[in-house]
């Protein structure tokens, strides 16, 4: 939050102690919640207007972009290398997201595909989809990730079985699935790592 703050107060050529961003902060208390404003809630802040609206909405696009990776891993390794390849991405989301990482045989990103985009709460996701594209991609093996909006990684049964369902459909057609991880507000789960699979 406190580079949002630095970012947004050279932006507005603001002081970090000024009224308007203490309001901006004091509005939007998370860095969902300021990552998300819109240009209505951001003009409803007394000394907010069209363009300083607009400055903003750039200047928070800009930080989500900068926190991207500018390019794909040469390897992941554990769940700590798929959590910063996907998290700029994913984090902050206000829809379940469905994504999988296929790899080749050495563990490296062949890509990156979403599979499924939800509810707020759900992202209807079949191994029909998953296993389709991984073959088309010559997948030896997946991970799957998806956000939890509410930000709370932690796993449904819902999660859990669908879990299972991959990897039973993986051992069918001979694509492993090494993991399904869960990405909340700067945390994730991996199933694999607390024996879910």
């Amino acid at each position: 939050m406190s580079s949002l703050k630095h970012l947004l107060a050279d932006t507005l050529c603001e002081k970090l102690t000024s009224y308007l961003i203490e309001e901006i902060f004091t509005r939007f208390p998370s860095n969902a919640e300021l990552l998300d404003a819109t240009e209505q809630e951001l003009i409803a802040i007394k000394g907010v207007g069209k363009v300083k609206a607009r400055q903003i909405i750039s200047a928070l696009k800009l930080a989500r972009l900068l926190a991207a990776p500018t390019e794909t891993p040469n390897k992941l390794s554990c769940p700590q290398d798929v959590w910063r390849y996907v998290s700029p991405e994913l984090c902050y989301l206000h829809k379940e997201h469905f994504v999988c990482l296929f790899l080749n045989t050495k563990n490296h990103v062949i890509t990156k595909e979403t599979i499924s985009i939800g509810s707020l709460s759900a992202a209807i996701v079949h191994p029909r989809e998953v296993f389709r594209s991984a073959i088309k991609r010559a997948a030896a093996s997946i991970i799957c990730v998806h956000n939890h909006p509410s930000g709370d990684p932690t796993p449904s049964q819902e999660d859990i079985q669908l879990t299972k369902r991959l990897v039973e459909a993986g051992n069918i057609v001979g694509i492993e699935v090494l993991d399904h991880m869960i990405v909340g507000h700067e945390k994730f789960y991996s199933l694999k790592e607390h024996g879910n699979m």
